[in-house]
């Protein structure tokens, strides 16, 4: 099968196979259809890929469910084993998953490495370590004794978004930890860094048909993963349209089990007594991190009307300015929007604040070059009902607005459809408790934002999706409970 060479930090070079990894080999795709990858901060051509076709998603389903019939059947210290085995690989070549997201994504290459790259690895441990405590219960029943038993759901997809490689790692190390086969699709603008992790499962040790990567359309891959009547669950990370597809094509097939974590609109509350520096370094970093392209980003940013108009000041002397480039340099600050679509549309929702009279804070514009550079942008006094306080951007744009009370910002918050992440940032620990308490999203920071660790669940509310990846509770998303009971015969 043939490869393609790529030059990632300090000119390192970096092969990664072309074809689609199905049965710990990587082969082309149906008919020979491929996909051209661009390279987001130069606007060329950087490779070209194998595209999975439905009949690919076929021969990966057969792959996994003929080996699933071994697989589960492995010891716990097997898959435990594996999986610590690949996490050393991960790390070990962190620079070339770093450099693939940096030259695809237009991601921060230090990013990379130290966020999504670790996060990757210490999923994988953490995980790793509860392949052997997968256990079930014991219950007393009237006619004697019953007990229950957390088995693997069996042959299993994933389909992953372009942000962010940690996400692949989310859903693949409970998944094998819990004696699932896994088929993944990579998403089409960033399938390269899957198709390095491909050969790393291959070098850990994995038996064909464990784990099968195919990168293609979400119409086409995608849609065939969905509605395939011999795949049992489907993990989708993504938007909260196609979320609902996958949802409807699960539905009309074999009502396979579906987890979903979809689109976010952050609220990050700023009250008055809050540490000023503390609270102006995490929203900065909550709508910058990866150019915004997070859906947890603190887009929405609500600020205690005593303190507005100086923190207004501060936030955009901090977050207006940036050094766009290389996302493989040093000096680099800020990267590229991941494709011109993306960045058509940040600047579309930089009109629609403009020609509604609001007042642009900073940024608003492309920034010079040949790639897809937006500068960082935020809007003041946001009204509460505007599309860019409403709508998920994905990109560095903030809605700021001021509130007086704690009532009327917890109102504000939680007037979403949407309910992924929040930040309260407050030097009050009762107003902490009661603000954390009344939010209505999966996850709320206090005095921070986005933190991510392998031990607490993440996951949305409301049209953010349910089901929960990291945390022993992800595992529930992988397993079936079966319950046995016993009629003791005297």
């Amino acid at each position: 099968m043939a490869s393609v060479t790529v030059r990632g930090i300090e000119s390192l070079e970096i092969t990664v196979q072309t074809g689609l990894f199905i049965d710990n080999e990587f082969v082309p795709a149906t008919n020979g259809t491929t996909l051209d990858v661009e390279n987001p901060t130069t606007a060329k051509h950087l490779a070209t890929v194998s595209a999975a076709q439905k009949e690919d998603v076929d021969r990966a389903v057969q792959s996994a469910k003929k080996t699933f019939t071994t697989w589960r059947k492995a010891e716990p210290s097997t898959r435990r084993e594996l999986l610590n085995k690949l996490a050393d690989i991960v790390e070990r070549d962190g620079s070339q998953l770093a450099s693939l997201e940096a030259l695809e994504g237009g991601l921060l290459y230090r990013d990379s490495l130290n966020f999504h790259v670790a996060q990757a690895v210490e999923n994988l441990r953490y995980f790793a370590g509860w392949a052997d405590k997968v256990d079930g219960t014991t219950l007393s029943i009237s006619q004697g004794l019953a007990y229950t038993r957390r088995q693997p759901i069996g042959v299993c997809a994933a389909i992953v978004p372009w942000n962010t490689l940690m996400i692949f790692f989310w859903k693949l190390a409970p998944a094998i930890a819990a004696g699932n086969t896994l088929i993944i699709k990579t998403a089409e603008l960033t399938p390269l860094w899957g198709r390095k992790v491909g050969e790393m499962i291959r070098e850990a040790g994995f038996p064909p048909g464990v784990i099968n990567i195919l990168p293609g359309l979400g119409s086409v891959a995608g849609q065939a993963l969905s509605e395939h009547n011999e795949i049992n669950k489907v993990a989708f990370t993504g938007s909260t349209a196609t979320g609902r597809r996958v949802m409807q094509a699960a539905a009309r097939s074999n009502l396979k089990k579906v987890s979903l974590e979809l689109g976010g609109k952050g609220p990050s509350i700023v009250f008055d007594d809050a540490d000023f520096e503390n609270a102006l370094l995490w929203t900065t970093i909550g709508i910058s991190m990866s150019n915004g392209q997070i859906c947890a980003a603190g887009s929405r940013i609500y600020v205690q009307d005593t303190i507005y108009d100086r923190f207004l000041a501060e936030f955009s002397k901090r977050s207006r300015d940036a050094v766009h480039g290389d996302p493989l340099l040093p000096e680099t600050t800020k990267g590229a929007v991941v494709s011109k679509a993306q960045l058509d549309k940040i600047l579309s929702y930089v009109e629609k604040g403009k020609s509604s009279g609001l007042r642009l804070l900073h940024g608003g514009e492309k920034l010079p070059g040949d790639g897809y550079f937006v500068a960082n942008t935020a809007f003041a006094d946001v009204v509460q009902d505007h599309s860019i306080m409403r709508e998920e951007i994905f990109g560095p744009f903030a809605s700021i607005a001021s509130f007086s009370t704690e009532q009327e910002v917890i109102d504000k918050a939680n007037d979403s459809d949407l309910g992924l992440n929040s930040a309260v940032f407050t030097n009050n620990v009762n107003r902490a408790m009661r603000v954390s308490d009344a939010l209505e999203a999966g996850t709320v920071t206090v005095n921070c934002w986005g933190l991510v660790h392998a031990n607490t669940p993440f996951g949305g509310v409301k049209q953010s999706g349910f089901g929960r990846d990291m945390g022993h509770e992800a595992l529930d998303g992988w397993t079936v409970t079966k319950t046995v009971k016993y009629n003791l015969l005297n």
